[in-house]
């Protein structure tokens, strides 16, 4: 079944922006300083029920952070959700989660690392586009770098596309391990949680698209085991272009004989023949771009690496 895009409308001063914790719970004091940055920028905010309390690793029992995702989706006091960390705990809520009540209801609906089940769930069952980028309390609670905010704020309030996804300023620019061109939609997101689903009814589609991969304090062998998983689910076989993040707190020790992230990528990707860009910063580093998931964007040597072609909002 074809599921149509859906783009939410864009953010503006004034809007209310809910802050739900689907996964691990935050420190007091980054929520805090977070809540002040939005604040700061022109947003009222509201905090969900799930903020603040804590079980176990988890930012509150199933059902209260199920609840929260639902409720803010229909709640029409409140204009776009933005997550309060990753950790662990998205998975557990899916079968929870109202998807009918997310597509009726599209809106900005933001975060990343652990957050990747509900990206790819939310996208593939109703169509929204979503946006892989930072959240209220590991980001914006640790005041974000200019990079990270100003990507952030015009990929949820400006209607124009995004165009070409750019590194930090005086960081390596990113390269292709394979060159070649790809168009295609955007999926992706943490390389541990995309393959957590396979297997599952959450699994992710890779037709046809470019898939963008990230991953924070993994060694290399794992990132190699975890690609091999996706190698032999044939995602890669399915998939038009493949980026690849810088990865925080993935690299070998200097004088380990062990691969090099880059080293694997070239061993066990390379062979694909399917264009492969490397080294683009939109994970668990400090600069992080905002990539929309579900929208168009064209992959290539010759077109200025990763180049997003239509709006991801909606006035």
């Amino acid at each position: 079944m074809t599921i149509s895009q859906i783009k939410p409308r864009r953010l503006k001063s004034g809007d209310t922006i809910g802050i739900i914790s689907p996964a691990s719970p935050g420190a007091e004091e980054h929520v805090t300083a977070g809540t002040t940055w939005l604040e700061e920028k022109g947003f009222r905010v509201r905090l969900g029920q799930s903020v603040g309390q804590t079980f176990g690793y988890l930012s509150g029992a199933d059902d209260i952070r199920a609840a929260d995702i639902n409720n803010m989706f229909a709640s029409p006091d409140i204009d776009g959700i933005i997550c309060l960390r990753g950790g662990y705990g998205s998975m557990r809520i899916l079968e929870s989660v109202n998807f009918d009540i997310i597509k009726n209801n599209p809106k900005v609906f933001v975060g990343y690392s652990d957050i990747t089940a509900l990206h790819l769930s939310i996208v593939q069952r109703t169509g929204l586009v979503t946006f892989h980028g930072p959240m209220a309390a590991s980001d914006f609670g640790k005041n974000p770098s200019d990079y990270t905010s100003d990507c952030f704020l015009r990929a949820i309030t400006d209607t124009t596309p995004l165009g070409q996804i750019i590194n930090p300023p005086g960081t390596q620019d990113p390269i292709f391990i394979v060159p070649g061109s790809a168009h295609g939609i955007l999926t992706g997101g943490n390389l541990s949680l995309i393959a957590a689903t396979l297997g599952t009814p959450y699994e992710i589609d890779t037709r046809g698209k470019i898939l963008c991969i990230e991953e924070v304090g993994e060694a290399p062998y794992r990132i190699d085991r975890m690609l091999s998983q996706l190698l032999l689910a044939g995602k890669f076989d399915d998939c038009a272009g493949i980026v690849f993040a810088v990865c925080a707190d993935c690299e070998k020790d200097d004088d380990s004989p062990d691969f090099s992230v880059e080293e694997v990528l070239r061993d066990r990707l390379a062979k694909l023949n399917k264009p492969l860009l490397y080294n683009l910063y939109f994970g668990h580093t400090a600069d992080k771009a905002t990539i929309p998931f579900g929208l168009t964007a064209n992959l290539g040597d010759l077109a200025d690496g990763l180049v997003i072609t239509e709006s991801a909002t909606i006035e």
